[in-house]
């Protein structure tokens, strides 16, 4: 048995109650982890309170957890490439756990380099960042929109299209424009008037839009993109039709994974990755943190510390 935190009943953030799982042998093809961090993403709220429920649906009682990092504690049959003690991260499900069953071939080898948290924080904003950015295919010496480009997508987002040689513009609020500026993306303040703004810096219209805000920026994307083609939001898929624009979830066939965390340990490797956490708490407060996340006013990914 290992302990957890799990919800028996769609609710807020109180329904986050400590419990104790049973964790099985790993399969073939898998690890068991002890996991020493978890990231929390806006998804797993939506997935706690039932706001989801007809996309993911979850068994109840339900361990949430997208992505996590630990140490390969057991090993099943057939798995290449681990060993016991290797430290970890890459996607799961049910994250939110001391321990944890996962296959091993969605998990990277963590550098000694990399903290626990950073490496928690980054499967699913990279694999987010890295399939939007090949949706929209943008390609050296062209310029792209990010709405939301100090957020935890949007941060990846920046980085992994600078690498590629695509110049960036990024919508955030003030207090994140010298930030976003140590990534190589030129910022620019969201709201009324952006438009002449992004046209300021860019000399002119944007080649991709990419929206992870959703803050009604659709149709002012359209307009400096030329049309929807080359528009993607991962945030606002209510409006999406209306602007004729995609709206990108992921999904059967869509995963990036592998190549996004090879992306993220290449610039990490080359001593560039930026990777912030607005803070960490530890399991047990796994509602709190909750609440922060749905509250919202963060910069950075939020992490449980777990061992």
């Amino acid at each position: 048995m290992t302990k957890a935190i799990a919800f028996a009943a769609y609710g807020d953030a109180d329904v986050l109650q400590p419990t104790d799982i049973e964790v099985p042998a790993p399969g073939a093809g898998q690890v068991r982890l002890t996991v020493h961090a978890a990231g929390v993403n806006p998804l797993d709220c939506k997935i706690r309170s039932g706001a989801v429920s007809a996309v993911f649906p979850v068994e109840l009682p339900h361990v949430p957890g997208l992505e996590a990092s630990g140490t390969v504690e057991a090993v099943g049959e057939g798995v290449t490439g681990l060993a016991v003690g290797d430290e970890v991260f890459g996607p799961v499900a049910g994250g939110y756990a001391e321990q944890l069953v996962v296959d091993a071939g969605r998990l990277a080898v963590k550098p000694a380099s990399l903290s626990w948290a950073e490496a928690a924080a980054l499967p699913v904003a990279a694999e987010t960042a890295w399939r939007t950015l090949e949706l929209l295919d943008v390609k050296a010496g062209e310029t792209l929109l990010i709405h939301a480009a100090a957020g935890g997508v949007g941060t990846l987002a920046v980085q992994f299209a600078v690498a590629r040689g695509v110049r960036v513009i990024g919508t955030a609020s003030e207090a994140n424009h010298e930030y976003l500026r140590s990534l190589g993306a030129l910022p620019v303040t969201y709201g009324d008037g952006l438009a002449e703004r992004v046209r300021a810096v860019s000399g002119g219209p944007v080649d991709a839009v990419l929206d992870a805000a959703g803050r009604d920026v659709l149709g002012v994307s359209v307009e400096l993109a030329g049309g929807p083609e080359r528009v993607v939001t991962i945030a606002d898929a209510m409006h999406a039709p209306a602007h004729q624009v995609r709206f990108s979830s992921g999904g059967p066939g869509q995963d990036r994974t592998e190549a996004a965390l090879a992306g993220a340990l290449a610039l990490h490797a080359e001593g560039s990755l930026q990777v912030r956490i607005a803070r960490t708490y530890p399991l047990a407060d796994a509602a709190e943190a909750h609440r922060a996340s749905e509250h919202g006013h963060h910069t950075g990914k939020i992490v449980l510390s777990i061992g």
